[in-house]
């Protein structure tokens, strides 16, 4: 699969982070404020003195304020992307060049992104030769513990409204498909982060239940790039304390 690519990386080492959107970081010996490409938490992945990478975009700083984008991060020798742009955008590829099957979708014909549907902007439109219609909603994954990787890692009110505007279009008769990125390699499972939003994990098991299909993909990361991969196993069964 074609690999989304990024310019210009660099090291640094991860201090502390203000806010959702900045973080401060030492490269090269100095302490910069650097753009956050994620608003998640993201408080398992940015630790102090954490290794993380970034985009300089020294050259075409346009109306950028920072210089530096952080991308990526190192955690206990994993490599993960935690740009939220970065899994639509490798979805994306991966359908144009129909090297990413839709179940039940013969070879696609139209891709179109972020598509109205009901009261939300689903992430794809999609259609295939024969005709049949589909949506493709995709979610990123970067919470991750001891190789069992969970979505979402905050409550997300808008994956709710998501997911009962994928099971209204499945009524209606679209294909519908809730796609999880993983951004990394080397997991075990995908499953519903039930302790933290149980409402999304009874919901996407409502999905399952109501023809959503629901498909998890890994990526293979490095410094500079992101390309969709293999199919990760799902466990949809409700967390029991």
């Amino acid at each position: 699969m074609d690999n989304m690519k990024y310019r210009n990386i660099t090291e640094g080492i991860f201090i502390d982070r203000p806010n959702r959107f900045v973080a401060k970081v030492m490269i090269q010996g100095k302490e910069e404020k650097v753009h956050v490409k994620n608003t998640g938490r993201c408080k398992e992945l940015l630790t102090p003195d954490a290794k993380v990478y970034l985009e300089d975009y020294i050259e075409r700083m346009g109306t950028r304020k920072l210089r530096y984008s952080l991308i990526g991060v190192e955690k206990e020798g994993l490599l993960i992307n935690m740009d939220s742009q970065a899994p639509n955008q490798v979805v994306r590829e991966a359908l144009l060049g129909r090297t990413l099957l839709l179940p039940d979708m013969d070879k696609l014909e139209a891709v179109k992104a972020e598509t109205m549907y009901g009261k939300s902007r689903l992430d794809f439109y999609v259609e295939d030769e024969k005709g049949q219609k589909g949506f493709v909603e995709v979610k990123g994954v970067t919470l991750e513990e001891n190789g069992v990787v969970r979505f979402p890692d905050a409550p997300t009110e808008r994956g709710l409204r998501h997911m009962e505007e994928l099971i209204k279009a499945r009524r209606e008769g679209y294909l519908t498909y809730i796609l999880f990125v993983v951004q990394m390699k080397g997991v075990l499972y995908f499953e519903p982060n039930d302790k933290t939003h149980l409402a999304f994990g009874e919901m996407l098991r409502k999905a399952d239940k109501s023809g959503v299909f629901v498909l998890a993909y890994d990526c293979r990361v490095t410094r500079d790039s992101m390309a969709l991969d293999e199919p990760v196993d799902i466990k949809l069964h409700k967390f029991v304390e």
